[in-house]
């Protein structure tokens, strides 16, 4: 039989992530309607990405799992950030 540890998270952590997600949500929200120039995506995938962060580390519970789940998910990520950064390059440059 396996030794495997679970975790249950409280009531209050979870509140304090729902309005963490709220105050974020609401904050994309209220940055639409500056005019920011260029920097309108940089700051909307900014707050997506902490949005993503926050939900990784608490709902897909990767701050109690195994640290090497946590390395996976740093180097996806990477990738991804690569491949978004040659696509703007590339889109910046038409």
């Amino acid at each position: 039989m396996s030794q495997e540890k679970s975790h249950i998270s409280s009531y209050q952590s979870h509140v304090f992530v729902l309005l963490a997600l709220l105050a974020l949500t609401a904050i994309s929200v209220a940055v639409t309607t500056l005019e920011l120039g260029r920097l309108d995506t940089l700051v909307a995938m900014l707050i997506a990405a902490t949005k993503a962060a926050i939900v990784l580390v608490w709902f897909m519970h990767l701050k109690f799992d195994n640290k090497l789940y946590a390395i996976f998910t740093v180097l996806v990520l990477v990738v991804f950030l690569l491949v978004l950064y040659v696509t703007f390059f590339d889109y910046s440059y038409r």
